[in-house]
Order: structure tokens, then C-alpha cells, then sequence
């Protein structure tokens, strides 16, 4: 094992990925004499030249419709938007031409195509750039939506994607980038679709995906000095959803509270919430619980952002309201 960057297990996955297939290609904005925004593709110029690696214009709709019509011909592009919010631009591709094209053109094209980069709240970024597009392209037929949490799942995971024949949403987040962990020093993918129990426990089962995993893992490591039990759930892909791994874990622990960075309505917690009460009912000892942020537009001020997002105490005592401890 070895100790890389989110950043360099993303860099890492599409470089083995282009030498493998001389179909991969990766545009985008600043991705190449920059070596991207984030550097996430720093050195890929260098390697694979300016046909594989290639600066587009500020205009997402316009170089997305390029690299749809190149997988529909049957080249493997990667689309790195500097956020997903300027992505918004581009939603009219991803939805109405890489989501559908396989459903209209009756099985004859496929648009294998992932489409990556930062997500969610940032920081002091403001409301046009803080949002999370997890629910919004999950809502979406034809779409696979993965967001991973560590480095080791987001190189096993983009690989798998490059791969798929389907195309594929990958959210990340400028606050990741720089996050450290451990991955095999040979090749491996991880399947899409395949939930991680990244800890056991025995009293509460916690949901979650992405960045705010940290207050997972923060909140399960302070309620344990308190003897409370909880097992940690990363979905890593939001579309489909490992509903098997959610409802066999609920057996177990009676109790469910999911975190989310999002909004609340028409959520990622709302669809497991329904799941739950449909296909473990009679399995929870409390209603199901959500953290999620609060639904306005997110803010500029330091104050009101932390008062907007998800947090170890708001967890906690969501946490303590299922085990009736409040």
C-alpha cells in the first residue's frame, strides 16, 4: 500500500486507464497547460499530448456536446467541469443526449462518457457555487452518479467508470483533493453500485456519502466514549443504490439516521427513508432520522454557513434522538 492525495488516486486512475485505451481522452477547462484547476491532471499533457489532453473554452454546454457525440462514435471521453456548478450549463447534454441516447436510438448507441469534478459546498464561495448535485442527476434514468469519500474508493471507482459503457456523474470536492489515505500499489477497480461499511456497530446505523463522511466518522468516534455503538455506511454511488447493504444493517441496529450534504426535499435521505419504512419496517425500534443542510440558498457569511451545514453536534443529536436519549 501507499499513501497518495484524493487528487493523485483521481490522476492515477485516468492515466492507467489512457494507456490502456487509446479511446480515453480527458477535456476540459485548464486541464492541461495548467494541469488542471485542482491539478488533479498535472503531468497527463506531458504524457499523452494535446490531442488526449485538451484546454476547452469557458462554454460547458459546448465542449460536453462535443465529448457526447465522440462516445457515441465510440471513444471514451472524461469531462472535467472546474465545478458542477458552471455544469449547470451543460445539464441539457448529460440529460437530454449521454442519459437518453441509449433508451432512443433503441440499444444502438452507448455513451460510455464520465462527467467529473469538485461539488458541494466549498467554503466562502457563495450560492452559485455551493451547491450539491448528488439527488439532482440521481433523479435521472440513464445516469450512474458515484461520490466517493476516500482515495482508495475514488481511483477504484473512476477506473470502473471509465470503463462503463454507460454514462456516469463523478462528484467530487475541492476540499478533498488534498485528503490523504492508502491504495493498493497494483491496478483494482470497485463495482459501481456497491455500498462500504466503513465501521461496525450495534446500535444506530449512519448513511452517507462524499466529504461529509468526516462527521460520521468524527460523531460514531465521540458517541463510542459514551458507549454508543455505530455502524457507518458509504453508499460511494448514489445511482443505483446498494439498498441491500442499507436495509441488512438496519436489521441489525433497529435505528437509521442518514447525513447528506444537500438540501432536504426530494433528497438522497428521502429515498432511503422510503426504503426503509417499505422494506424494514418492522425492523426499526425509531422513526428514520436525516442531518441534512438547511434548505435555503447557501450563504457567504462564516456564521450562517456553519449554522447551514451538516455538523458533528447536529448529528449527534440526531443520533441520540433514535436511541431515545435526549
Amino acid at each position: 500500500m501507499k499513501t497518495v492525495q484524493f487528487r493523485e488516486a483521481l490522476r492515477e486512475a485516468m492515466n492507467e486507464e489512457m494507456r490502456n485505451d487509446p479511446n480515453v481522452f480527458l477535456l476540459g477547462e485548464e486541464v492541461a497547460e495548467y494541469n488542471g484547476a485542482y491539478k488533479v491532471s498535472q503531468g497527463m499533457l506531458d504524457e499523452f499530448g494535446a490531442k488526449r489532453v485538451i484546454d476547452t473554452p469557458i462554454a460547458e454546454l459546448g465542449f460536453t456536446g462535443i465529448a457526447v457525440g465522440a462516445s457515441m462514435m465510440g471513444l471514451r471521453p472524461i469531462v472535467e467541469f472546474m465545478t458542477w456548478n458552471f455544469a449547470i450549463l451543460a445539464a441539457d447534454q448529460i440529460i437530454n443526449s449521454a442519459a437518453k441516447m441509449l433508451q432512443m436510438s433503441g440499444g444502438q448507441y452507448h455513451c460510455p462518457i464520465v462527467f467529473r469534478g469538485g461539488n458541494g459546498p466549498a467554503g466562502q464561495l457563495g450560492a452559485t457555487h455551493s451547491q450539491s448535485f448528488e439527488a439532482f442527476y440521481a433523479h435521472v434514468p440513464g445516469l450512474k452518479v458515484i461520490t466517493p469519500s476516500t482515495p482508495y474508493d475514488a481511483k477504484g471507482l473512476l477506473k470502473a467508470a471509465i470503463r462503463d459503457n454507460d454514462p456516469v456523474v463523478f462528484l467530487e470536492s475541492e476540499k478533498m483533493y488534498g485528503d490523504k489515505g492508502e491504495i493498493p500499489e497494483g491496478e483494482y477497480i470497485i463495482p459501481i453500485g456497491v455500498a462500504d461499511i466503513k465501521r461496525k456497530g450495534t446500535d444506530v446505523t449512519i448513511v452517507s456519502f462524499g466529504k461529509i463522511m468526516k462527521v460520521a466518522h468524527e460523531a460514531a468516534e465521540i458517541l463510542a466514549k459514551e458507549g454508543i455503538s455505530c455502524e457507518i455506511i458509504d453508499l460511494r454511488t448514489v445511482r443505483p443504490i446498494d439498498y441491500q447493504c442499507i436495509v441488512e444493517s438496519v436489521k441489525r441496529t433497529n435505528r437509521c439516521v442518514v447525513l447528506e450534504e444537500s438540501w432536504p426535499l426530494a433528497s438522497i435521505s428521502s429515498e432511503i427513508a422510503y426504503h426503509l419504512q417499505r422494506y424494514a419496517f418492522d425492523y426499526l425500534d425509531a422513526p428514520v432520522m436525516r442531518v441534512t443542510q438547511t434548505d435555503t440558498p447557501f450563504a457567504f457569511s462564516p456564521t450562517l454557513i456553519e449554522e447551514a451545514l451538516p455538523n458533528v453536534p447536529r448529528l449527534i443529536n440526531a443520533i441520540k434522538a433514535t436511541l431515545y436519549r435526549n
